[in-house]
């Protein structure tokens, strides 16, 4: 509808410049430019090479985004950027660049939450959340638990990572069989023609003694060790890795753990819808397991498409559509760039 904001949304968080467009929950652009490539030889992602990528990048995708959406600068209504969290130089190319863009335009500008864009971006697909919902992240930096009644107003945390996420795992494990990086899709691939019964992985924090602390919190370094511990077995007695079987092992003990605790979750707080969000919510196992387990339960999950669950600008213009229509405050010109913004502030 023509009087819903126009909002466009820069993401420059990790490795990914993407620049979206959206009108009210109507996604008219989403332009991505990744410099996943030029990482991959680090087995990594190198921060120094991530911001001048995103300086290289911004412009043209810019103007990629805008053509798509057939809309110029001065058409949009509002700017939103991610704010934080995520790797520092990056985040500050993209917090710059709207800061240029919103001053040249006269537009207003909204600093917001890398993570909750990762749940607002569900909307684009499947409409307004309903409230309370919860959250389940997982991404190479964050594996986290929300539990969201209203998205202008915050989401409270009910666990998060205390060490490796999920999708830092997976890299992690990748690079232990030889696959490439990012980890997450070639074992994704190598899964589909292993056993997942095959070799018995540990799930962490699932004990009783876990559930009483960590009831709603993640740790995988104690799995990526068990599957290099494993790994290195085979290779000191001379036998072959079973590469697919490892990697379904892995991905189903990943998948449990994350599917466990997101129900659990919904369970305690009275919540019948799960959304996922984040990169590794494009991991096919994991949507399998999730819908599975929670369907026993009268649990609705809801997934965006895979392009929509990596790191992209249509989930920062979701969020900040979102802002703007419940009339939240635009950020001020001076607006940090804070790596480590927590899950509690949604606009800086």
């Amino acid at each position: 509808m023509k009087d819903e904001p126009l909002v466009l949304g820069i993401e420059t968080s990790c490795d990914e410049t993407g620049v979206g467009i959206v009108r009210g929950h109507t996604l008219l652009a989403d332009a991505v430019a990744s410099s996943v490539d030029e990482h991959a030889r680090f087995g990594g992602v190198v921060p120094e090479v991530a911001s001048r990528a995103h300086l290289e990048a911004m412009v043209p995708t810019m103007q990629r985004a805008l053509d798509t959406a057939g809309v110029t600068l001065a058409d949009i209504d509002a700017i939103a950027v991610t704010a934080g969290p995520g790797l520092a130089g990056a985040l500050l190319v993209g917090v710059a660049a709207a800061k240029g863009y919103a001053i040249a335009a006269d537009k207003p500008l909204y600093g917001v939450n890398h993570l909750a864009a990762h749940v607002a971006v569900d909307t684009l697909e499947h409409g307004p959340l309903p409230a309370p919902a919860v959250a389940l992240l997982v991404s190479g930096g964050h594996s986290s638990l929300l539990l969201v009644d209203d998205l202008a107003n915050g989401v409270t945390p009910l666990g998060n990572t205390i060490d490796d996420a999920a999708g830092e795992a997976f890299d992690k494990v990748a690079r232990l069989l030889g696959l490439p990086f990012p980890g997450g899709p070639p074992i994704d691939r190598a899964a589909r023609e292993g056993d997942p019964a095959s070799i018995s992985f540990p799930r962490g924090l699932t004990g009783p003694r876990d559930l009483e602390r960590h009831r709603f919190d993640f740790s995988f370094s104690g799995l990526k060790t068990a599957v290099a511990r494993w790994v290195e077995a085979r290779q000191r007695a001379g036998e072959p890795v079973p590469v697919n079987d490892v990697a379904a092992s892995f991905q189903e003990a990943v998948c449990d753990v994350l599917a466990v605790k997101a129900v659990d979750a919904c369970r305690t707080h009275g919540v019948d819808t799960l959304v996922i969000g984040g990169g590794v919510a494009a991991n096919s196992r994991l949507r399998a397991v999730a819908e599975e387990r929670a369907a026993k339960h009268g649990i609705r999950v809801r997934v965006p498409r895979p392009k929509l669950c990596t790191d992209n600008g249509a989930m920062v213009a979701a969020l900040g559509s979102h802002l703007v229509a419940a009339g939240v405050r635009p950020s001020a010109l001076d607006l940090p760039a804070d790596s480590a913004m927590p899950l509690t502030v949604v606009s800086g």
